[in-house]
């Protein structure tokens, strides 16, 4: 009977071991888990590393993340943020390289903050003097809350782009810029200058595009059409730009021009927008 028992004891100190190490190698979900976002931007690129606490019905502003203290702005780990090229965040200019992003929320105000110091977790390791950026922006109040704490780039143009911090229903936008016109235009005039293949195209377009020297822009552009005449975008490119310049005798032959070419490719895109095109010249 004693053997039995032995046995018996021994059998569920097994199962009770064996489940332990089964539970031990048990993966469950982070409960902010952490996201990286990468958005292209101006030149080069932005990226964030963050995590993502869940409101699940909790107090959020003054209570989860308190009124008039540093927040690391997430969860676990600091949130970094690193700029591919010198910006303005906030109209405050930032050279390129990796920052800290910290917050400290108010019901009417928040102050972001860009440190140097990539290791704040709590306020107590929070040293302003380290700050390299730090902006005052009023919160703008959601119409339904967002249930996971999220940072995200919105209105993203070619040099503008919006860095919005959104949880509950609250959401903090902070602008950032970059100055990138004077870098574009100086790697043209190089590439036209020096370059073995100049990029008569991409600088028609871009002057096009940026209202820069029209008579310059048709100059490349009819260098682009020489060099490549079966492109249709090309033809369609030279239309849009001797358009621009009132000379519609020169953009109606492009503009049919590239029509031709687009039928031929079977591109309908093209040749709709040349038709687009083609109504508006007088």
């Amino acid at each position: 009977m004693r053997t039995l028992r032995t046995f018996a004891v021994a059998g569920a100190m097994l199962l009770l071991y064996t489940g332990a190490a089964v539970a031990q190698g048990i993966k469950v979900p982070a409960p902010s888990p952490a996201q990286t976002v990468k958005q292209n931007f101006a030149l080069s690129s932005v990226e964030l590393n963050y995590s993502r606490p869940v409101k699940k019905g909790r107090v959020i502003m003054g209570d989860i993340v308190p009124y008039n203290k540093v927040w690391r702005t997430g969860a676990n780990s600091p949130t970094i943020i690193t700029f591919g090229e010198d910006v303005t965040f906030g109209g405050v200019p930032v050279k390129a390289g990796k920052y800290g992003l910290l917050t400290i929320p108010g019901a009417q105000k928040w102050t972001v903050i860009l440190t140097s110091s990539l290791d704040v977790s709590s306020p107590s390791q929070y040293k302003q003097e380290n700050d390299v950026a730090r902006v005052s922006v009023a919160p703008v109040a959601l119409p339904s809350s967002v249930e996971s704490f999220t940072i995200a780039f919105e209105k993203v143009l070619e040099s503008s782009m919006v860095l919005t911090l959104s949880w509950d229903k609250v959401k903090v936008p902070v602008i950032i810029t970059a100055d990138i016109e004077n870098k574009i235009l100086t790697q043209i005039d190089e590439a036209m200058q020096h370059g073995d293949k100049k990029p008569y195209f991409l600088a028609a377009s871009y002057y096009y595009e940026h209202n820069r020297d029209i008579k310059k822009a048709a100059e490349w552009v009819d260098a682009a059409t020489a060099e490549s005449p079966d492109a249709f975008w090309i033809w369609h490119l030279k239309a849009k730009i001797y358009a621009k310049a009132k000379d519609n005798k020169v953009a109606r032959e492009a503009a049919m021009k590239s029509i031709e070419l687009a039928k031929a490719a079977k591109n309908d895109d093209y040749v709709a927008l040349n038709n687009k095109l083609l109504a508006t010249l007088k």
